[in-house]
């Protein structure tokens, strides 16, 4: 069975080189993509089973993103994981606060990338 993936990143290259990541990584995903908070709202569901999103993006970014999610009684179950070139532990804290369950700084790899999503994948 394959893992639902909300990957969100206004940058199709990013989404594509995460989706690449993954399968890298071993895991057998489904990637439903968007290219900012206000899209991936419209796309995500209960059958999402991890979120992947970039802080920085237009209309919408991350942190309002992930706040939206775990708002609604319906997604707030899913782990999200911020992808992002900003890697200050305020901005790790920030992320936290706003219900960001980890973090990935980018550069990544799939190694990287396979470790931190180990925790919330059974």
């Amino acid at each position: 069975m394959s893992l639902k993936v909300l990957i969100v990143d206004d940058s199709m290259v990013m989404r594509k080189i995460v989706v690449k990541s993954l399968r890298a990584a071993g895991f057998d995903i489904e990637a439903i993509e968007a290219a900012d908070g206000k899209e991936a709202l419209k796309k995500v569901n209960a059958k999402v089973q991890l979120i992947i999103t970039d802080w920085n993006m237009p209309q919408m970014d991350g942190l309002s993103f992930a706040k939206k999610i775990k708002e609604d009684k319906n997604t707030k179950h899913i782990p999200i994981i911020m992808l992002t070139t900003e890697g200050s532990m305020a901005k790790f804290e920030e992320a936290l606060d706003c219900g960001v369950d980890d973090y990935v700084t980018k550069p990544f790899t799939p190694e990287k990338l396979k470790k931190k999503l180990d925790k919330f994948i059974n």
